[in-house]
């Protein structure tokens, strides 16, 4: 196992990881608290849709960036 199949693997990861995330975004501010059992994993709607968007941006970054290292061929074969 090279470096090129771990990062494929996060890549692959962070991928379908933002599509699931996209999902559960909410366009009227619904969001994760439409899903239920809400109340459970946070204190307020506020802090899901806080949480929910900087898990977000954060795949979003891992994703981007691992795109450009992919692409441009900086890793060893």
């Amino acid at each position: 196992m090279n470096v090129t199949s771990v990062i494929q693997g996060i890549w692959a990861f962070s991928a379908i990881g933002l599509i699931i995330l996209v999902l559960l975004h909410s366009p009227k501010g619904d969001g994760i608290a439409a899903i239920g059992g809400q109340a459970q994993l946070f204190s307020s709607t506020k802090s899901a849709e806080n949480t929910l968007n900087r898990v977000t941006w954060m795949l979003t970054v891992i994703f981007l960036g691992l795109t450009i290292v992919l692409s441009a061929g900086w890793l060893p074969k």
